[in-house]
């Protein structure tokens, strides 16, 4: 019996491969640049299994060229904007993605764009890089400590509840608004109060968002929602750029709305919004949330192990609902 075709449809750690190749003829891309749209399709045309990354459109298109044989789309991401599930499951395919083992790593990327733009550390670093001259003084560069602080989460997911408790750990209290409330455990574990978006926006000095991406939170963080923030406020983004209309958010930083914003997720990812680059008060990083050595293992090494389960007969172990 012929071993199933496994396509890696971008480049991903040795440890992800290595759990693949017992398992089926494995052909993996082997470079950073994504795969171009006319070569995906030649190889993954009769495939069994496709791993993918956030950067492949899995789409009717992607479906039809791998052919009505396709088992399983493994997802090396939490985060599954790129795969049209209802197609996917229409077709009998399963889709997966790789929830939990980015948690901690996120939450880490979270708290530290918290500390950036809250005690101006990227202005800094400019600063020395610029190599122009400078002086120590009382008023220069003047940020704003967190202790007594009130963080507000928008989705009190695994990766809103990791970062609640570093926030706790630098003396912020925490509030968060989500689709159900968590357990009274953790609500009190944390000190979180539950509230609506609107009083979570107006009461909190530290806005974070930690939803999933779907049609319901398109533009969920608005120019609606900037006016409700308080000026001295900061907005930080590690979940996936759409989720905040980014033109309005450059607007609200260049109008003192709000008083800055931490980055790591774009709208139109990889480009940024204009102006959005050009200003001071936005610190802003290339989608580094999952961005450690363990962790990426971690991601891949359980995409592989969904999609050896599927291609086995078992159920995924992390499937998309």
């Amino acid at each position: 019996m012929a071993l199933p075709r496994i396509i890696v449809a971008g480049r991903i750690p040795d440890a992800g491969l290595d759990a693949l190749r017992p398992h089926g003829n494995v052909w993996g891309w082997k470079h950073d640049n994504p795969i171009e749209i006319d070569e995906l399709y030649e190889r993954i045309d009769g495939a069994d299994a496709v791993l993918t990354l956030l950067t492949t459109k899995v789409d009717r298109s992607f479906l039809d060229a791998a052919g009505s044989q396709l088992k399983v789309v493994s997802n090396v991401a939490v985060g599954y904007n790129n795969i049209d599930v209802a197609e996917c499951r229409q077709r009998g395919v399963i889709a997966t993605n790789t929830p939990g083992v980015l948690t901690e790593a996120t939450a880490d990327i979270a708290m530290a764009l918290i500390l950036m733009v809250t005690r101006r550390l990227g202005e800094g670093e400019r600063i020395i890089r610029s190599k122009q001259p400078w002086q120590w003084g009382m008023f220069m560069l003047l940020g704003t400590g967190l202790q007594g602080r009130r963080l507000g989460i928008v989705g009190m997911g695994a990766i809103g509840q990791a970062l609640a408790r570093r926030a706790t750990a630098f003396g912020m209290t925490v509030a968060y608004t989500n689709r159900s409330a968590v357990t009274p455990e953790i609500e009190a574990e944390l000190g979180a109060e539950r509230l609506d978006l609107d009083e979570l926006l107006a009461t909190s000095d530290v806005v974070t968002v930690n939803c999933p991406y779907s049609s319901e939170t398109h533009h969920l963080i608005g120019a609606e929602q900037f006016e409700l923030m308080r000026s001295t406020a900061f907005l930080v983004n590690t979940a996936r750029g759409p989720i905040v209309d980014e033109a309005a958010l450059v607007e609200a930083l260049r109008s003192g709305a709000i008083a800055g914003a931490g980055l790591d997720v774009y709208e139109h990812e990889p480009m940024l919004e204009p102006g959005l680059n050009d200003l001071d008060n936005a610190v802003l990083i290339p989608h580094l949330g999952s961005a450690t050595v363990e962790t990426r293992a971690a991601m891949a090494t359980l995409a592989a192990r969904n999609t050896v389960a599927v291609l086995s007969g078992q159920p995924a172990l992390t499937p998309i609902t």
